[in-house]
């Protein structure tokens, strides 16, 4: 082996080392808003971040954990992943109609997160949510 060969070796072997930890712990959901346990999001609806879900038809899109929340009236909450299945953009939540449209390519998606209208295949995933007090809990895995 010639310098340059091991030169190139160990950089790469240390940045592996290096950057390990961190791709390893980019995969788990373990720092939740205000939560603990790795596979539960808390929302904290006096949060002014999430003042929307505290109305019928507000929505919150919280994309550090790729998930969209939305208040669909009478205290009933609906949380989706929020990318689209077809070719990852982000969907929003409608409203008037009470369902998830992806603004790139016309898909549409239910509050269970089936498709409602393609070219999407594929449902998003749906989230189970639960309310008490002012806090939204949010299964994760």
């Amino acid at each position: 082996m010639n310098r340059r060969e091991l030169i190139t070796k160990v950089f790469i072997g240390g940045t592996v080392i290096a950057l390990a930890p961190d791709i390893i712990t980019s995969c788990t959901k373990t720092d939740v808003p205000g939560g603990t346990n790795s596979n539960k999001a808390t929302v904290d609806l006096t949060d002014q971040n999430y003042s929307a879900l505290n109305s019928a038809g507000g929505s919150a899109l919280i994309s550090k954990y790729g998930i969209i929340i939305a208040n669909t009236g009478n205290d009933v909450f609906v949380a989706l992943d929020s990318t689209c299945t077809h070719q990852g953009c982000t969907i929003g939540y409608n409203k008037t109609s009470n369902n998830f449209p992806c603004p790139c390519h016309g898909s549409v998606f239910s509050t269970n997160g089936a498709v409602i209208t393609g070219p999407a295949q594929q449902s998003v995933q749906s989230h189970t949510v639960t309310k008490a007090g002012n806090t939204l809990t949010i299964e994760l895995g």
